[in-house]
């Protein structure tokens, strides 16, 4: 992903940030009103996003204040931990399973020992919330076409030195300004301005899973969809779990390689390569997102491994983008993918017989289309977020019948 215009996920940018620091940082969230919410704070500056979460003028505030870091609103008891002698506790949601001492928190930054009892500080607690198109997740067989209320929470379970929403993802929830949006009202709010469905994205929703799992129920109540937009970085239980409760998990693998993942990411291959097959079994519509960084995870070795695994693991009919990087974050000092070696990738891909390969960041490429993978006709036509012409009826290519891998309605 990256920090172009055409960058896939980047919410609206803020201040610099104070960066993570080791120990738990104590200090409350300044209470905003509308206008010092509209100026500062990472939500969007769309005027019908900022009048749904705080009200019109003529009427009472639609949503609290920003909640302080020990506002029992946002803080719920975690659903994935163990407890430990001596009022230690030991995460079970990522595989990183962290042993927190009383008054600490995991390395997400977002969950807390409280007395032996394991609690989320970031229930319901939003940073940034923009109505998006699908396709800039990306999803491209999820719902072509329509809009999605996009939501994150401070805080990440890696640390990606590319990341391009750093600001959010690399803080802990009391230094970056958020505001009180309940599951119900979530909801309320993507059926009001017509979004087809929530996603949950721009950090980690891994991290703020207990706010996702229960906006996703009321979500579903209003006939609203749910799709997520994760590093896959989750153990197997509660993956399932949410695979029961969700209808799309996009999953940006990092790399193909343990090098990368250890030296670039802070984190593992293969419990995502294990997240990627969980979501297929599961039967959840699934598309995997590559960033291709220069120098780092760029060989014809590792493009023809990762195809070769895609089509062995999860078949050839699930979606890959191989995305332009764009110097960000910690890896300033890198250019621009090549579209070169972007177009080298996909070759790779279509030759190891992949049905759905695309590119990514590069607006106007004919790799932003959909193909029919019998005919070779164009069955959706993007132009950078936008979609044309469709040329899918129940599942099919109208040209030719064969059918199309995805989730149309």
């Amino acid at each position: 992903m990256s920090s172009s215009p055409q960058a896939a996920e980047a919410p609206v940018r803020t201040p610099a940030l104070q960066a993570k620091t080791p120990v738990i940082d104590r200090r409350y969230s300044a209470a905003l009103d509308r206008r010092d919410f509209l100026k500062t704070a990472p939500l969007p500056c769309l005027a019908a996003c900022a009048s749904a979460l705080f009200g019109t003028s003529a009427g009472a505030s639609l949503l609290a204040a920003p909640a302080r870091e020990d506002d029992a609103q946002y803080i719920k008891e975690a659903r994935f931990y163990e407890k430990l002698p001596y009022k230690k506790t030991k995460c079970k949601l990522c595989p990183r399973e962290c042993v927190i001492d009383d008054k600490e928190r995991g390395y997400c930054g977002v969950r807390e020992n409280r007395g032996g009892t394991y609690y989320t500080l970031v229930h319901s607690r939003v940073v940034t919330a923009h109505i998006d198109p699908m396709e800039k997740k990306p999803f491209f067989y999820f719902m072509p076409g329509s809009t999605t209320f996009s939501i994150a929470t401070a805080g990440c379970n890696v640390n990606c030195k590319m990341c391009q929403n750093w600001e959010i993802s690399q803080v802990r929830p009391e230094q970056v300004r958020s505001t009180y949006v309940p599951p119900a009202r979530l909801a309320e709010l993507a059926r009001q301005y017509r979004c087809a469905s929530i996603a949950y994205t721009y950090s980690e929703p891994v991290i703020f899973y207990e706010y996702m799992v229960d906006a996703a129920d009321a979500a579903h109540a209003l006939g609203v969809k749910s799709a997520v937009v994760s590093g896959g970085y989750v153990q197997a239980d509660p993956l399932k779990k949410l695979c029961a409760r969700v209808d799309a998990i996009k999953v940006d693998l990092k790399a193909y390689s343990e090098k990368f993942y250890k030296e670039v990411v802070n984190g593992e291959l293969k419990p995502v390569l294990d997240a990627i097959v969980t979501i297929r079994k599961e039967g959840r519509w699934n598309e995997i997102v590559y960033l291709v960084v220069p120098t780092l995870n760029d060989s014809d070795q590792e493009f023809k491994g990762l195809a070769r695994w895609v089509k062995s693991e999860v078949g050839p009919d699930v979606p890959l983008h191989f995305s332009r990087f764009h110097p960000e974050y910690l890896l300033k000092n890198l250019p621009p993918t090549p579209l070169a070696t972007l177009e080298r990738a996909k070759a790779i891909a279509d030759g190891e017989g992949l049905h759905y390969v695309y590119i990514g960041n590069v607006p106007g490429h004919p790799a932003e289309k959909t193909y029919c993978p019998r005919c070779r006709k164009v069955v959706v036509d993007r132009m950078g977020f936008t979609v044309g012409d469709v040329h899918i009826r129940n599942g099919k290519c109208k040209f030719c019948q064969e059918p199309i891998a995805g989730v149309w309605t």
